[in-house]
């Protein structure tokens, strides 16, 4: 069996704000591995997104042990983890994050404006991504212009633009009615089984983790240790 893509050990995360004092994640010990597909389930405030931010290092750990593709996230510098977040995560948030003034392709070119691509290869990048998401024909469209679902393949082809090895995705699903979400769930299933990414979902759907190979449960910060494959 190869080596885990992500591994935490006793991975903890806690917030001090004025005199509250939140302990978000607690010893959390999780391997993912290769073009596996896994869901995080829990109620809301259990930690999933938390433990999403932490995998993509945009958030540091309070102690414990994290790595993704055999880096240690906590010895990078802002700097370095900038450049290894852009080079290997592709990040899907809930709520899209598109630029209103740019077209989908310019939104889907931005990862790109941070490597040594000319301008031309961005766009031919960013056109197949698009195509890639069924959205070929919706190139030149403004988001207003798009549907709830159709934005959101949009944000799917900005995160996959750059070729990542790994796509987390926060409550993708959140802010769609039923026909978008069987699409978009139904996309990130395919950039999993067909292109071999390895794919972390965040939700609070049993339906949208049935698209999953396993499902892991937070509760009140705690990685419960069962393991369902699907």
């Amino acid at each position: 069996m190869p080596d885990p893509i992500i591994i935490t050990r006793k991975l903890r995360r806690e917030f001090i704000r004025d005199q509250f004092h939140v302990i978000a994640l607690e010893d959390v010990d999780l391997e993912v591995q290769p073009a596996e597909f896994v869901a995080l389930m829990g109620p809301s405030g259990s930690g999933k997104s938390t433990l999403l931010h932490l995998i993509a290092a945009m958030d540091r750990p309070t102690s414990g042990e994290i790595k993704a593709l055999g880096t240690d996230l906590r010895a990078l510098s802002d700097r370095q983890i900038a450049r290894w977040r852009n080079q290997h995560i592709g990040f899907v948030f809930q709520s899209f994050n598109l630029i209103p003034v740019l077209t989908a392709l310019e939104n889907v070119e931005l990862p790109l404006r941070l490597t040594k691509l000319s301008r031309k290869d961005r766009l031919e990048h960013a056109r197949t991504a698009l195509e890639l998401v069924g959205l070929g024909d919706r190139v030149h469209h403004l988001p207003r212009q798009l549907s709830g679902g159709q934005e959101q393949r949009v944000a799917i082809a900005r995160a996959i633009v750059t070729d990542p090895d790994i796509i987390l995705a926060d409550e993708p699903t959140g802010n769609l009615d039923a026909g978008s979400a069987l699409e978009v769930l139904t996309l990130l299933s395919r950039l999993n089984k067909e292109f071999s990414k390895t794919v972390v979902l965040v939700t609070h759907d049993p339906h949208a983790a049935q698209f999953a190979s396993h499902t892991r449960h937070l509760e009140k910060g705690q990685l419960l240790p069962n393991s369902v494959a699907v």
